[in-house]
C-alpha cells in the first residue's frame, strides 16, 4: 500500500498559533515544499469546530497560547474526534512540556525556534502515517461492506433455495457421514428402508414394504461410492395397489479439506396406477 506525492501534498493541514509571524513562517514553508491544502487560525477556541468541518490530516499546534492553551485544545479534540487517529504536531519552546504533550495525545513535537528541515521531515513522516491509516481504514470498510453484501446475497439465495424446494419437491433430506439422517421431510426413510425413530414420523413398519429392492440397492451403492445422482427413479406399490414413483436427486457434501460429511438431496413423487 503506497502513497503518491499528490496524495501527500493534498493532505489537509491546520496551523494553530497566536503569533502571526509563526503562522506566516510555517505556511510559507509548507507552500514552498508543495503542500496545497493548508489553513491557519490564531483562535484556539475555533480548532475543534474547524476540524469537524474540514477533517484535517495534521494539526500543527502551539502549546503556549492565551485564553486556551494547546493542552486544552487537545482535550477538546479528544471529545470531538471524527476518527480514532488524529495527527497533532505540537510546537513548544518549553522542553518540560514535551512529555506532557505526548501523554496528552500529540503524535510528535518540534521545538522553537524552528529548524525548517526538521519541520518538513516531521510533517512528512506524520502525514505518511496518517494517510496510510486512512487508506487502510478505507480498505477495511470496503471489505466489511463486501462481506455484508455477500452475506445478504447468500441469505437471499438460501431463501430462494428453500422456497424452490418447497415448490418443486416433495421432500428434502440430509445425511451425515455415518448415513444417519439429520434433516428429512417426506418418505425418504421408507424409500431407502432405513428406520430412524425420531425422524420416521411414527410410520408403520409395513410402510417399508413394496419398494423396488433392485433400484433401492443401486441407489444405496451410489451413495456408498460418494457419487451424485440425478432424477433417480424409485418405485413402490402401496397396500391399495397404487404405484408410486419417486424421482430423487442427491449430492455428497465435503469440507474444504475434502472430508466427506454426508449427503443432501431432493425428491418428488409421481402417482400412477398399477
Amino acid at each position: 500500500m503506497n502513497l503518491t506525492e499528490q496524495e501527500i501534498f493534498e493532505a489537509a493541514i491546520l496551523v494553530v498559533d497566536d503569533q502571526a509571524v509563526n503562522i506566516e513562517l510555517i505556511t510559507r514553508t509548507l507552500a514552498d515544499t508543495g503542500y496545497r491544502n493548508v489553513s491557519s487560525t490564531m483562535e484556539p477556541q475555533e480548532v475543534c469546530a474547524m476540524h469537524r468541518k474540514s477533517h484535517y490530516d495534521l494539526i500543527l499546534l502551539d502549546l503556549q497560547m492565551p485564553g486556551m492553551d494547546g493542552f486544552a485544545v487537545m482535550e477538546g479534540l479528544k471529545t470531538s474526534e471524527i476518527d480514532p487517529y488524529l495527527s497533532v504536531l505540537v510546537v513548544t519552546a518549553q522542553p518540560g512540556h514535551k512529555l506532557r504533550a505526548l501523554a496528552a495525545g500529540a503524535r510528535d513535537f518540534i521545538s522553537k525556534p524552528f529548524d525548517l528541515v526538521e519541520l518538513r521531515t516531521r510533517i512528512r513522516n506524520l502525514l505518511e502515517v496518517r494517510l496510510l491509516y486512512k487508506k487502510l481504514a478505507g480498505y477495511n470498510e470496503k471489505l466489511e461492506a463486501t462481506v455484508r453484501e455477500r452475506t445478504a446475497e447468500l441469505r437471499e439465495s438460501e431463501a430462494r433455495y428453500r422456497s424452490l424446494t418447497e415448490l418443486a419437491s416433495d421432500w428434502y433430506w440430509e445425511q451425515d457421514e455415518n448415513g444417519e439422517f439429520t434433516k428429512v421431510s417426506g418418505p425418504v426413510l421408507e424409500m431407502l428402508g432405513i428406520r430412524v425413530a425420531p425422524l420416521a414420523g411414527g410410520a408403520d413398519a409395513n410402510e417399508s414394504a413394496g419398494w423396488n429392492e433392485t433400484a433401492r440397492a443401486t441407489l444405496l451403492a451410489t451413495i456408498e461410492a460418494r457419487q451424485p445422482f440425478l432424477d433417480f427413479v424409485m418405485s413402490r406399490v402401496d397396500h391399495a395397489g397404487k404405484l408410486h414413483e419417486y424421482h430423487v436427486s442427491g449430492e455428497p457434501m465435503f469440507t474444504q479439506a475434502c472430508r466427506f460429511i454426508g449427503y443432501r438431496g431432493l425428491g418428488v413423487e409421481r402417482l400412477t396406477h398399477a
